[in-house]
């Protein structure tokens, strides 16, 4: 779907004016809608920026390990809430879970012990292992959100410990080949873009160096573009199921803690940030190293994201976090999602579910329920059937959607075999509104 040309033109102008204000030497922020890159703005020539130019995607790197970590759980090789002793013993910290690590609610601390770890050769898992300490927990768990790179670091350590296989490799194999993310990389790939600090009193640059953080990799090593990042997008808005299952990563998408207690616009899932910006709410996560920021929103509703990168660590991480939401709350007013037209069905639903269509009442108030050519049952208030079910046995159905979710429908039956009522979870929805449950 293409962007209108005044929406083009508005987000042109923003990068263009952000780039300026911002002091950053390449600036690339690129529109996904429906899996694909529909508009890339470029600003600033140091280098010159394109979709297959890498940057570092810093923390971004925390949402494809949480996916690792989910597909682990999804194969009932863990749990979430096993405690950390059970895959990787040897830590001071092992009672603290693998939930409370993934979404930032555990108490540990920050970062690992010795020099700053994105600027500095990393170590490896035994000595990341061995230096963590009862003094890196800051307070108990649940207490508050705290982020912790230091917890993706030993997710890392779990993953590897679980499979038998190096993170980057389990990376590789488990993600970024089935997805097609041939330029999102451990290491740096020519073209990249150098990553810089810009001196505050003369623009000069400085570059930083392009470090293997070793046991840390988990937390935020990887390289990647826009082409690649908007796939990745594209991914978290609508998942491939050989990668992840749907449900898990609406999982994911749920909140585990809120970041922000005042207004509640912030939270944190498993894995993945939650950013409430008006009346809707976006997934995703920023990122950061030395020389580097990017930025990763998407509206898993509309299918609608945006990415970006620049080459400045004095371009602020919210700032360019800050922009990308703005440029996609744009994208979303100016284009909304079309609406799916209304087409008829080809035939008629099987008898099992014709019976069960129609008008249904509880305590007073109509219900009505409809058949999809799925096998499915959609039902609510008339005109608003939001709550989805479907069968699991002879007269069972399970929610999938609303308030209903997880609960069951039992269909009730008189003598003749006749369905006189719909049983959920004790609520018993009658014909009429004047027959007794």
């Amino acid at each position: 779907m293409t962007l209108l040309a005044e929406t083009v033109r508005r987000i042109d102008t923003l990068v263009a004016q952000t780039q300026a204000t911002g002091r950053t030497p390449s600036l690339a922020l690129g529109v996904v809608r429906d899996g694909t890159l529909v508009h890339l703005a470029a600003a600033g020539d140091h280098p010159r920026p394109h979709a297959a130019l890498q940057y570092r995607v810093g923390s971004i790197t925390k949402t494809m390990t949480a996916t690792l970590v989910m597909r682990e759980r999804d194969a009932g090789r863990l749990t979430l809430d096993d405690p950390l002793e059970r895959h990787l013993p040897g830590t001071a910290v092992g009672g603290l879970t693998l939930r409370q690590l993934l979404g930032h609610a555990s108490g540990l601390l920050r970062e690992p012990d010795g020099p700053w770890w994105e600027r500095t050769e990393g170590t490896d898992l035994a000595t990341l292992v061995a230096g963590v300490s009862t003094d890196k927990v800051g307070y108990p768990a649940w207490r508050g959100y705290h982020y912790s790179n230091l917890a993706y670091g030993l997710l890392g350590g779990v993953l590897e410990r679980i499979t038998g296989t190096p993170w980057a490799e389990l990376l590789t194999t488990r993600i970024l080949d089935p997805l097609g993310l041939r330029r999102t990389t451990y290491h740096p790939t020519a073209p990249y873009a150098p990553g810089y600090v810009v001196h505050p009193w003369h623009d000069t640059l400085r570059e930083e160096p392009r470090t293997d953080t070793g046991a840390m990799a988990p937390a935020g090593q990887l390289w990647s573009t826009v082409t690649d990042l908007a796939r990745w997008a594209a991914f978290l808005a609508d998942p491939d199921p050989e990668v992840l299952a749907a449900d898990t990563l609406t999982e994911m998408c749920a909140p585990v803690i809120l970041s922000d207690l005042d207004s509640w616009r912030g939270g944190h899932g498993l894995g993945l940030e939650l950013y409430r910006e008006g009346d809707r709410v976006y997934v995703g996560h920023g990122g950061s190293m030395p020389g580097y920021v990017a930025a990763l929103t998407v509206h898993r509703p509309s299918r609608t994201a945006v990415v970006g990168f620049a080459n400045s660590y004095g371009f602020r991480t919210g700032h360019i976090g800050g922009l990308s939401r703005q440029l996609l709350t744009l994208v979303l007013d100016a284009a909304p999602t079309p609406v799916t037209p209304w087409r008829p069905a080809a035939a008629p639903p099987a008898a099992e579910l014709a019976e069960l269509t129609g008008r249904w009442w509880w305590m007073g108030i109509e219900y009505e329920v409809r058949a999809d050519p799925a096998g499915e049952l959609w039902a609510g208030r008339p005109g608003d059937p939001t709550l989805r079910f479907t069968p699991t046995g002879p007269d069972r159905w399970r929610g999938r959607s609303g308030e209903e979710d997880g609960e069951v429908m039992a269909v009730l039956r008189d003598p003749d075999g006749r369905a006189v009522g719909l049983d959920i979870g004790t609520f018993v929805f009658t014909r009429t509104p004047d027959q007794e449950p």
